[in-house]
């Protein structure tokens, strides 16, 4: 399983490929701004297939391109059941979350809930609740050959956390998810976060200032 990062769009959000190790299979995780054109380019070069596009939530810097990058790939759209009212209606991201403009809605083609298993080219995807960040956040842990890593979309940051003050945040479902979900898997697997540099569990439980493990 081999991961690849860019920071694309307004706000510098993380756009993530994952590549399958076992099969020309591969996953986008979130799909900002600039998206389309740059991953599309990524794909065409290194002749990857694209399975799927995983949302881990409904804001938009994180779903901007989705649905043309779906379009351009024949991906499907997985993100949480939660999350449909804001990712397939563009107008309430605009008056709800104040997105700088307008972009297309996205169809969601798989709608994901808590604990819910299964594998895309080769790689295995378990997805996991995780409110407080906003309504519909979902992280998914990726695994292949005994290697894992966790996209935790804006819950967890490297020595930081999420912003509770959006629609729908709540600090205290915030830390139930980082404690019951992200704290309990293993110090070594690898967390993906929405914005900034990667880091672990285990040195997020022993370090991080905001929800100590």
């Amino acid at each position: 399983m081999k991961i690849r990062v860019f920071e694309l769009g307004h706000i510098g959000t993380d756009c993530y490929i994952v590549e399958s190790e076992s099969s020309d299979a591969a996953l986008v995780v979130d799909a900002p701004a600039e998206a389309c054109d740059t991953i599309s380019r990524y794909l065409e070069t290194n002749k990857r297939s694209l399975s799927a596009i995983l949302l881990t939530h409904p804001h938009w810097d994180h779903i901007w391109d989705a649905a043309p990058l779906a379009k351009k790939t024949g991906a499907k759209i997985y993100a949480s059941a939660q999350a449909l009212e804001f990712i397939e209606n563009s107008d309430m991201q605009r008056d709800v979350l104040f997105a700088p403009g307008n972009f297309p809605a996205a169809k969601v083609d798989v709608p994901v809930h808590d604990g819910q298993t299964f594998e895309l080219g080769g790689i295995g995807v378990k997805c996991m609740d995780v409110p407080g960040h906003c309504p519909g956040s979902v992280a998914y842990l990726l695994s292949e050959n005994g290697e894992s890593a966790v996209f935790v979309g804006d819950l967890i940051f490297n020595a930081s956390v999420g912003r509770t003050d959006f629609y729908g945040g709540d600090f205290a479902a915030l830390e139930r998810s980082i404690r019951n979900k992200i704290y309990t898997l293993e110090d070594s697997v690898a967390i993906y976060p929405g914005h900034g540099p990667s880091t672990s569990v285990g040195a997020e439980r022993r370090s991080n200032p905001y929800v100590f493990g």
